[in-house]
């Protein structure tokens, strides 16, 4: 999938949410920070995790960690059974490529997961379906757009 799926999905949910496409690719949150001139706090990643195979979406802001102790605790396992998928099985989940995946719109929906630091900025930018794109979003938006719980998750 890409920026233009992306884009149908945003259409068909009515959110409100702007898809820039950028001259230079941003695989990482200083790229990314760098190249639409905000803060790395107003950049967040789209990160999956695994518990026994299923996965769960985690959307954390900025340099940010995950703590997976923390993420365990709150889905109520031991943090050993927390994985990060690895980039082909978030391929298969998603249908986004790592470093392209936004926070919605994927193959599959995964329950999602917010750090409340996300919801402190007036807007955040995260994948917009290519590694050239970015989306611009409001908070708010975010959260009704994925359902979202939101818990402290941040190292």
């Amino acid at each position: 999938m890409n920026s233009s799926d992306l884009q149908g999905y945003i259409d068909r949910n009515t959110i409100q949410t702007t898809i820039i496409l950028l001259k230079e690719h941003t695989l990482t949150v200083e790229d990314a920070a760098r190249a639409l001139n905000v803060k790395t706090v107003q950049i967040i990643k789209s990160l999956v995790f695994q518990v026994n195979g299923v996965p769960f979406l985690v959307i954390n802001n900025g340099l940010a960690r995950v703590d997976r102790k923390k993420l365990a605790a709150y889905i109520g396992v031991g943090r050993k059974k927390v994985k990060f998928a690895d980039p082909d099985q978030v391929l298969e989940m998603t249908g986004f490529v790592v470093g392209s995946m936004p926070p919605f719109g994927h193959k599959n929906r995964l329950r999602t997961m917010v750090d409340p630091a996300v919801t402190r900025q007036e807007t955040v930018y995260g994948g917009g379906g290519d590694i050239n794109a970015m989306m611009r979003i409001a908070p708010n938006a975010l959260l009704e757009a994925t359902h979202a719980e939101i818990t402290e998750l941040s190292q």
